[in-house]
């Protein structure tokens, strides 16, 4: 595989069992290359390594005083120079196209999970994880990927210079095969606490990662409470933790750096030591002692990659380990673990082209029901289970809890039904164009106006007509004006919109993001407090364009405005994770006092007080709507 052929067609399927066992998939997977970087490693250090033939050579011929041999000596160590530096370069160039290419299709995989999962993804990983995983994890993969091969090929060579040692004078020669495989093992002691160590190093780094993009994204918010200094505070503590800890880490490298040093040094006075016993009792000669003695010290090279590998290997497992759990989530969480879920892929793969899904809404784990071609309004107490309910509406399971911490006493939540089919059974593909769920806080892309409302559509929603309902005619005035000042161009559709939406305000952002969902007109659109940053009469006329823009299509909104509510074709209002009351916004202020306390923000206490005082009594929570749900229900099924 070379670099020109990035990005992949398809980055395949990773073994996401474990680290070790992704890390494997990875090699696999660049078998071609790695094989191609391990054959120039072996020119290259074979050629490095046998420069004592020629040395030892080139000294016997000057003690013969044979000038033929010596010419031939200095001949053979041109040659095995311009071998050394082919080697290197071709080494260089193959072992960094590993590294890319890995690096590359580890990427690739990682964003093809975040489009799968969307804003599910952080409710599933810290963002600071995700943010560690996708940079600095996906480069210390990409470095054990690279020195594979570099220590495949040190491998071999030591192992044959060892042999070739041994054969060409026995006596120095078993010291050094002894000594060798002594100095390449000698650091494993040490490599548990050193990757301890560096663990808990990236460990806190992650913590100090999402401090600072938790930090960052609130940033406006702190200003306005005066809490910079205090997030100042906690961060600078976080970064001295990981300063300290990388200390600690660094320590400990360094120490194996030392020993794969002075062992070395150790080896060569002994190989010194002894050879010159032998060369003074007659039994070797000076040309055969240079010789070993060369070949030891430019057996060092080759050494220094059992350290790397060492090292790679540490820093690598870990982040491969974090690597395989985000590439292991799953839209749903199916029984019986990954076979269940090899077979739910079968299964969306068998679906992906099925007819388009359509029909009624159905959420089993809450009981409620969105009828086809109604606006309905959601009311639920508390904005987590809102959001909970919303990712379960587009198809993703709920099992774990907010930023990955896994609650165990809430098993995964059944899929939502579409007509009657269930949304995690079917190819991604499918249900997003059928469901599109916009959670509480969208994000803007940076580019153009136009290119912000450039999104797969059904065609029948313009951009015009998306706009108009989401009230965005103040906004498109300031993106004219913004664009006639910097270029003299008064059109607000080839206006640059900064990163994140930055230069537009919260309300202006939340209805730009609104007439990008209008304008793809899905089966299904659910909305997640679309409204909660504009002034009360822009919200009534946004709720006026949206249920006229939607005539026809099932639309769910999960708000506790009571000027979305009020228009809403029915409202559903779910309480503890139950849908609780089903009727119109009016019936249920007069008929639910829990409703009632949710939507006007008052205590369930007070709202009862003041039915009580008007006589009224509570009417059972809309058991006849709650009847007509069974019937849906059943007519799905």
């Amino acid at each position: 595989m070379h670099i020109r052929d990035l990005p992949y067609p398809d980055p395949g399927r990773p073994d996401v069992r474990s680290g070790p066992r992704l890390l494997l998939w990875l090699g696999r997977n660049q078998l071609g290359g790695q094989c191609k970087a391990a054959l120039w490693g072996l020119v290259h250090m074979a050629a490095l390594v046998s420069f004592p033939i020629a040395i030892g050579f080139g000294v016997q011929a000057v003690v013969d005083r044979s000038g033929a041999r010596l010419a031939m000596a200095g001949a053979l160590m041109g040659g095995l120079t311009v071998l050394t530096a082919l080697g290197d370069v071709m080494l260089h160039r193959a072992a960094v196209t590993n590294w890319i290419t890995a690096a590359a299709r580890l990427q690739q995989l990682l964003a093809r999970k975040a489009v799968e999962l969307g804003s599910a993804l952080t409710r599933k990983v810290a963002a600071g994880e995700v943010v560690a995983v996708s940079t600095g994890d996906v480069e210390k993969i990409g470095w054990f990927v690279e020195a594979l091969s570099r220590f495949t090929a040190a491998a071999i060579t030591t192992v044959a210079l060892c042999v070739a040692l041994v054969l060409y004078q026995p006596a120095l020669g078993v010291v050094v095969a002894v000594g060798v495989p002594a100095l390449a093992l000698a650091v494993l002691p040490l490599l548990p606490r050193a990757t301890r160590r560096a663990d808990e190093q990236r460990e806190k780094a992650g913590r100090a990662t999402e401090l600072a993009s938790d930090t960052v994204a609130g940033l406006r918010v702190l200003r306005g409470i005066g809490g910079e200094e205090l997030f100042l505070r906690r961060y600078r503590k976080a970064s001295q933790e990981v300063r300290s800890a990388a200390v600690r880490s660094a320590r400990m490298w360094a120490l194996i750096a030392a020993v794969q040093v002075a062992l070395p040094g150790l080896l060569l006075i002994g190989v010194v030591w002894y050879g010159a016993a032998l060369a003074r009792d007659g039994r070797i000669e000076v040309g055969e002692l240079v010789t070993v003695y060369s070949a030891v010290t430019f057996l060092l090279f080759p050494l220094r990659h059992f350290e790397e590998i060492a090292m790679a290997y540490s820093f690598s497992r870990p982040s491969a380990r974090r690597a395989a759990r985000v590439l292991a989530l799953r839209r749903s969480a199916p029984e019986g673990g990954a076979a269940a879920a090899g077979h739910g892929d079968e299964r969306r793969a068998e679906r992906a082209d099925a007819a388009p899904l359509g029909g009624n809404l159905y959420d089993p784990a809450s009981g409620l029901l969105a009828p086809s071609g109604l606006l309905t309004a959601v009311v639920c107490g508390d904005p987590d289970a809102a959001g909970r309910l919303a990712d379960r509406l587009g198809g993703h399971s709920a099992q774990e809890g907010t930023n990955g911490t896994d609650d165990p006493d809430r098993a995964a939540a059944p899929s939502a039904l579409l007509g009657g089919v269930a949304l995690d059974e079917v190819a991604l593909a499918t249900a997003r164009a059928a469901v599109l769920v916009q959670d509480k806080d969208p994000v803007l892309l940076s580019g153009t106006l136009a290119e912000l409302l450039d999104v797969p559509r059904s065609g029948e929603v313009s951009a015009q007509k998306a706009l108009e309902a989401a009230q965005c005619g103040d906004v498109l005035d300031a993106l004219a004006q913004a664009s006639a000042a910097e270029s003299g161009d008064a059109d607000p559709m080839r206006t640059r919109i900064t990163e994140r939406g930055r230069s537009l305000s919260g309300g202006q952002r939340q209805r730009l993001a609104l007439a990008r969902s209008l304008v793809t007109d899905p089966e299904v659109l659910v909305l997640d407090e679309p409204t909660s940053a504009v002034d009360s009469h822009t919200e009534a006329r946004i709720a006026e364009g949206v249920r006229r823009l939607r005539a026809g299509r099932t639309t769910v909104v999960l708000t506790s405005s009571p000027l979305l509510l009020d228009r809403a074709d029915r409202v559903v209002f779910v309480h503890k994770g139950v849908a609780a009351a089903v009727g119109t916004h009016r019936e249920l202020l007069g008929t639910d006092p829990a409703y009632r306390a949710v939507v006007t923000r008052e205590p369930d206490g007070e709202a009862a007080a003041r039915r009580a005082g008007r006589g009224t009594a509570p009417t059972g929570h809309g058991l006849e709507d709650i009847g007509r749900i069974e019937e849906h229900i059943e007519e799905s099924a």
